[in-house]
């Protein structure tokens, strides 16, 4: 594995770029007219902030992932780079993302400041302890697509609000989903993600529940109590149509209680937040 590899392997490059795509996506929807320099800020600054927050997360739990078949050839289990080295990266980036997120706005470093400790300092230490933690990691996981936002209006409000509790609602059907699949693997490490902590009916209802939620937020906007944030109608039928997707995805693991039901709803969920944030974009320019 050569440095970039592991740079991007430490970092969750796959995820950190999803992550700066709803980044990228809050900020179109708020801006009129494209800044350049921001937006160039926003997407390394928000790489960074995302890398450290990842790195600094296989620093705490480089020994857990030894256990555990998806993490065990990770940079830090197999030795390719140090702990004092995998730190002062992590230290760097958030150091230089802070600094690329205040060339924006203030307000968006501090939002993306808030993001690193609370994944780091809490959710990440929850993880062994409680199925709670998961609550926890959803809100630095629902900043992204509201700091786009943040950091082209340089104000929080309605707007960034309700994008926050979209990407808020949709962790769940997600990151529950995806506990379903590796629930077994989880456990060799010590953790328990899921909400009963079992693959159950109780499990699988949360996951419908919360997705009914997801879809009513996602087309708040068509009410026109959300500012300048707005949808109008067609589009919100395509996104809640998106919805009873994720939704039907949600009941056929309820039924069936299995990993490829688990697993379907994972993928679904991907492509549903990546597919409205673009419904949302399109919406705008029509």
């Amino acid at each position: 594995m050569n440095k970039s590899a592991i740079f991007f392997s430490l970092t969750k490059a796959r995820l950190a770029l999803s992550v700066v795509f709803s980044s990228i996506a809050g900020y179109i929807l708020a801006v009129d007219y494209i800044i350049v320099k921001d937006l160039t800020f926003l997407i390394l600054g928000g790489y960074c902030i995302v890398g450290a927050s990842n790195s600094f997360n296989q620093i705490i739990e480089k020994d857990k992932d030894k256990l555990m078949d998806r993490t065990k050839l990770r940079p830090l289990p197999t030795k390719k780079i140090t702990t004092q080295n995998a730190f002062w990266i992590s230290v760097i980036l958030t150091l230089i993302g802070l600094f690329m997120l205040y060339m924006i706005n203030y307000k968006t470093a501090f939002f993306a400041a808030v993001s690193v400790f609370l994944y780091t300092c809490v959710y990440t230490p929850l993880k062994p302890i409680t199925p709670l933690s998961v609550f926890v990691g959803a809100i630095p996981g629902a900043i992204p697509f509201m700091l786009g936002w943040v950091a082209g209006t340089n104000k929080f409000g309605i707007e960034p609000g309700t994008l926050f509790m979209i990407q808020f609602f949709w962790q769940f059907p997600h990151f529950w989903s995806l506990g379903w699949m590796l629930d077994d693997d989880y456990k060799k490490a010590g953790f328990v993600m899921l909400p009963t902590g079992k693959k159950d009916k109780k499990t699988a209802l949360q996951i419908i529940l919360y997705t009914i939620w997801m879809m009513i937020i996602s087309i708040f906007p068509v009410s026109g109590l959300t500012g300048n944030l707005s949808l109008n109608f067609g589009s919100a039928i395509v996104v809640f149509l998106l919805g009873i997707v994720i939704l039907v995805l949600g009941i056929n693991l309820y039924n069936k209680m299995d990993t490829n039901s688990a697993r379907k709803l994972f993928y679904g969920s991907v492509f549903y937040l990546t597919l409205i944030q673009i419904v949302y974009i399109i919406d705008k320019f029509i």
